[in-house]
């Protein structure tokens, strides 16, 4: 059965436009044909399609399953996008399949992207969400300046991984089960040296993510794949 994206089926009962597009045009999907939506929200529903007119498709709710959620915690990767936007969307797609509450792009001293069009990366989220059978879209912030964003409230282990020479603890061992996480990338040429020391400040814990020199995007899945495994 097939899966759409429909966030506010509640209230609108008929598919966004884009994804009517596809249900009509490429699936050949017509009245009387079964669906299966999504709100993004940790529902299902089972609908069937009740009229096709041009570029609309209209449906009707059979029945609502909702999504156990697949941890108790929240989970939250803060990166400082690359410049080849095509590793930000990897990361986005890649970390959406494994598991992943929140993403922020950080605007940082070293970035080498200042600016993020979030519109790609959603329609991104919304894919990946669909391919792996998921109901729950991570939440998508854009470019947030760092100093601002280390200075906001979270509840949970704050961790920032950086690669300046100091004694550091493995993000593995540091990660409390059930308890919400946030965790801290820093661009290519890493967090400059005050903003480590701010993060610290902060009440950010200091982490490694292994012996081997990783890239941006590929640090952050790592950090990604580290919250989900010591959470099943």
């Amino acid at each position: 059965m097939h899966l759409f994206y429909t966030p506010d089926i509640l209230t609108q009962a008929e598919l966004p436009a884009e994804e009517a597009q596809h249900c009509i045009r490429v699936l050949r999907l017509s009245q009387g044909d079964e669906l299966l939506l999504t709100d993004g929200k940790g529902h299902f529903y089972k609908a069937d399609i009740t009229a096709v007119s041009g570029k609309r498709c209209r449906v009707a709710i059979k029945e609502t399953i909702f999504q156990e959620p697949a941890r108790s915690c929240h989970l939250h990767i803060a990166v400082a996008p690359a410049k080849n936007m095509d590793r930000n969307e990897w990361f986005a797609e890649k970390a959406t399949e494994i598991g992943l509450d929140e993403l922020t792009f950080l605007n940082c001293r070293f970035s080498e992207r200042k600016e993020i069009k979030t519109g790609r990366v959603e329609k991104i989220l919304v894919s990946a969400m669909k391919q792996s059978l998921g109901a729950r879209l991570p939440k998508l912030n854009g470019m947030t300046d760092f100093d601002a964003f280390i200075r906001r409230d979270f509840r949970g282990g704050k961790f920032i991984a950086h690669c300046y020479e100091e004694e550091k603890a493995l993000l593995k061992d540091v990660i409390r089960k059930g308890e919400d996480a946030l965790v801290l990338i820093g661009p290519e040429g890493d967090f400059s040296p005050g903003e480590t020391e701010k993060a610290l400040t902060n009440g950010f814990v200091p982490v490694s993510l292994g012996k081997s020199r990783l890239r941006t995007e590929t640090a952050a899945l790592v950090a990604c794949c580290t919250l989900n495994q010591a959470n099943q």
